[in-house]
């Protein structure tokens, strides 16, 4: 089972899916989350100043997610593809390949969720993007990605609780 979450930043997508690591439903699923402070450091851009190689980076960490069994992750090929089409270091070239390349993967996923930003005010955590109009275009390219790919998905949105509540019953029903 192949479970992603995908949404713009500082939409509480890590938050959600470290809450779903607690529970006893999930405790066959191995769980990946954020690395960008990890990926900053090593010197690779984040944001709107994402290489070609930068997101050959993010993109090789999504496929080798799909690579695994049981695997709950707050980023998908979406958020990938989503970032690189916004990114203004990468050619439009480079950004057209890549994302062709990563629509090869989308329908791997069993269960997509967008997680919507509506309601859910942006957070500094001194390495994500703090530009509200810059979180709206990439909630709107993602959005753009689904539509364009006739991706099957579940939006959510609301507190934690909430979300749980929708993820479980999209999932064991």
């Amino acid at each position: 089972m192949k479970i992603g979450f995908c949404g713009t930043m500082s939409v509480g997508k890590t938050t959600l899916v470290n809450e779903l690591a607690k529970l006893p439903e999930f405790k066959d699923y191995t769980f990946r989350t954020e690395r960008s402070k990890y990926l900053m450091e090593m010197g690779v851009p984040l944001n709107t100043d994402s290489t070609l190689k930068g997101q050959l980076v993010f993109a090789s960490e999504r496929a080798s997610e799909l690579m695994q069994k049981n695997i709950i992750t707050d980023r998908t090929v979406i958020d990938v593809m989503a970032f690189s089409s916004l990114s203004k270091s990468m050619t439009a070239t480079e950004s057209y390949f890549l994302n062709h390349t990563l629509e090869c993967l989308i329908n791997e996923y069993n269960y997509l969720f967008y997680v919507s930003p509506v309601g859910v005010s942006m957070e500094d955590n001194g390495i994500r993007e703090t530009d509200t109009t810059y979180r709206d275009d990439i909630n709107k390219k993602i959005l753009e990605i689904l539509d364009l790919n006739n991706v099957k998905y579940t939006t959510i949105q609301g507190n934690t609780t909430e979300r749980i509540k929708l993820v479980k019953s999209v999932i064991f029903s």
